[in-house]
């Protein structure tokens, strides 16, 4: 409700300024819009084909070095702002998915398949390769670490 007053008071002294801030927020509307719904399109997709307990056996508690793949190979693929994925992983959560592999799939957002050539161009080879491999690797540390963490914060 700010927001709109503040345009409002933008519009009375500026018109020429209002329109164009219009403008920016219908671009990013724009390049936010099918990343959201793709997010919503998974959400739905899982509620529709995967009931808790098929879930639960890939990302949850029995879900084993399965989960972990799923998670890491997950958070390599995903794309687009990382609050987009939150309603997804919240969703997921709330169906069995552990913190970990949560934990897991955010750490590996940063491992981006596009920009490996830029990377190997300006780095070489072996910096590439051992930065990524060291990216998932310690994405299964740090999700061992805030699924400690979070059991401990629980029984508080």
């Amino acid at each position: 409700m700010l927001s709109v007053i503040a345009y409002v008071i933008l519009g009375i002294y500026d018109f020429a300024l209002l329109r164009n801030a219009l403008y920016a927020l219908a671009g990013l509307i724009a390049r936010i819009a099918p990343i959201l719904l793709l997010v919503f399109m998974v959400m739905f997709l899982t509620n529709l084909f995967f009931q808790s307990n098929k879930l639960g056996r890939f990302l949850g508690k029995g879900s084993g070095l399965r989960g972990w793949m799923v998670a890491i190979a997950g958070g390599i693929a995903s794309s687009g702002p990382i609050y987009m994925w939150y309603p997804l992983l919240s969703d997921l959560k709330g169906k069995g998915m552990k913190d970990s592999l949560i934990a897991a799939f955010l750490y590996n957002r940063a491992v981006k398949i596009p920009l490996l050539p830029m990377m190997v161009y300006y780095f070489g080879w072996n910096f590439a390769l051992v930065l990524s491999i060291y990216m998932v690797l310690f994405s299964v540390v740090n999700g061992v670490l805030v699924q400690s963490l979070a059991r401990e914060g629980s029984e508080e």
